[in-house]
């Protein structure tokens, strides 16, 4: 069992920058792969960001390439996403997510979520 704890959220400006972490307790996060997903208000969940257990594979929404950056330290069992030139659209709850699949990840049929942390991006 995977528990997943989101942390870093906040109220940012447009144009600033944030770095969520996301900490695995359980198994060791190497042979998962992982995930931000976010929520916006009115809108459904979608994926921003991915990347398979070797690191080798990535994928990002269109909307934040350029913008984010997710990387993972296994070691440490945790996962990051960088965020800069953050804009009001990004406002969400952002969820970090893990499966052993990276196919069953991309698809947001991830086995484990954390409970989120809110991004509020002010104009």
């Amino acid at each position: 069992q995977v528990q997943l704890v989101e942390s870093g959220g906040g109220l940012v400006q447009a144009g600033g920058s944030l770095t969520l972490s996301c900490a695995a307790s359980g198994p060791s996060l190497h042979s998962f792969a992982l995930g931000w997903f976010r929520r916006a208000p009115g809108k459904e969940r979608e994926i921003v960001a991915a990347m398979d257990r070797s690191g080798g594979l990535t994928y990002y929404v269109h909307s934040v390439k350029d913008r984010f950056t997710v990387t993972r330290d296994n070691a440490k069992n945790m996962l990051y996403l960088q965020m800069n030139s953050l804009n009001p659209e990004d406002t969400a709850v952002y969820y970090c997510a893990a499966d052993l699949k990276y196919n069953d990840l991309l698809g947001a049929r991830a086995a484990y979520w954390g409970q989120g942390t809110q991004v509020t991006v002010s104009s």
